[in-house]
């Protein structure tokens, strides 16, 4: 596996990183530097900009100055965008070579880059292949993709530029994880693994989490990025649950069961405010919300912390041992009060 570096980080070091990108029109600087703010202080760990036009180059200037995590420009058809915004300092290019003018101009950005030591990502999407490989596959097939990218890889190599990586995405699922499952078969460079125009919150993030966590679960992926028709915060989060369910998380993991008729109090409210309560909590335990005592100490022995609820009253328990009793409207702060002492 090969490693590149991407302003303090290292893709392909064995971390899992998050990535979003800002929605804010890129000619409102200070709005995308509030969005920016957030989405560092919700856990992203690399955030992407699009620069449609070289007016919007001083976008990475001020992204830069307000944020301490990589930023990544993302640049279509003008190469002179992509080498104003490595003079400005960006951490990494986003580029599909083949549509920003010729061999002379990639070779530009490729060497502009170099000297810098800026990387670049390949992206590859379905719906943008190109028209010969559309006509040899007949469809934006996962091996057309897997093509394109090693195409663009070529292109690069061919400028003497080895710093890359890829993604290759599609809005098809299945396609989507067969296309990375290909391409890692017969590539090194460290891969970014999403589901393309996945769609809203609710929809986007089940495909999402398909897509990208039955890849992770095969070991497969360096950053993920979880695009949603949403505030981009919201990425982040469902980033890092998708994390979590693979086993690749940092962080509060919470178990709740589904509850049922033995159920005597309001588990649904109280795992909600659990879940709330701990989203910006780095501790890595597993805290368990529980409706009863038959879901409760045992079923949950996994959990470093638990709650496992009766008729307005529950107990709280730790790795298996009942600590004690308390009224229902207590339980949510002594478990955070336990939770404090991890």
């Amino acid at each position: 596996m090969k490693t590149v570096r991407v302003g303090a980080l290292t893709l392909g070091d064995g971390r899992i990183y998050i990535q979003s990108m800002l929605n804010v029109p890129a000619d409102d600087i200070k709005g995308s530097v509030r969005q920016a703010e957030a989405l560092e202080k919700a856990g992203c760990e690399i955030i992407r900009a699009a620069v449609p036009d070289l007016k919007n180059v001083p976008l990475i200037s001020a992204l830069k100055k307000a944020v301490s995590v990589p930023i990544v420009a993302d640049i279509h058809f003008d190469y002179r965008i992509a080498l104003a915004c490595v003079e400005a300092g960006v951490d990494k290019v986003r580029i599909n070579p083949g549509n920003i003018g010729g061999v002379e101009n990639v070779r530009a950005v490729a060497d502009a880059c170099s000297k810098r030591g800026v990387p670049i990502r390949i992206g590859v999407n379905s719906g943008s292949l190109e028209k010969e490989l559309l006509q040899k596959y007949g469809s934006p097939t996962p091996e057309a993709l897997v093509e394109s990218a090693l195409g663009h890889v070529k292109l690069l190599n061919d400028c003497d530029f080895d710093n890359i990586v890829i993604s290759i995405k599609s809005s098809d699922v299945k396609r989507t994880i067969a296309a990375y499952r290909l391409l890692s078969e017969r590539t090194e460079y460290p891969l970014h693994l999403g589901v393309t125009e996945a769609g809203t919150e609710r929809m986007g993030l089940i495909k999402s989490a398909v897509g990208i966590g039955s890849l992770l679960c095969d070991g497969i992926g360096d950053t993920i990025r979880v695009s949603l028709t949403a505030d981009p915060v919201s990425e982040v989060y469902a980033a890092k649950d998708i994390l979590k369910a693979c086993g690749l998380g940092r962080g509060v993991e919470i178990v709740s069961c589904p509850t049922c008729g033995r159920t005597k109090i309001d588990l649904i409210g109280l795992a909600n405010n659990v879940e709330e309560r701990l989203k910006n909590v780095d501790k890595p335990i597993k805290v368990a919300v529980m409706g009863c005592a038959v879901n409760g100490p045992g079923e949950a022995r996994e959990a470093d912390i638990g709650i496992a609820g009766g008729n307005g009253e529950g107990l709280i328990f730790k790795r298996r041992e009942i600590l004690r009793k308390v009224p229902e409207d207590m339980l949510l702060d002594e478990l955070m009060k336990e939770i404090e002492k991890l």
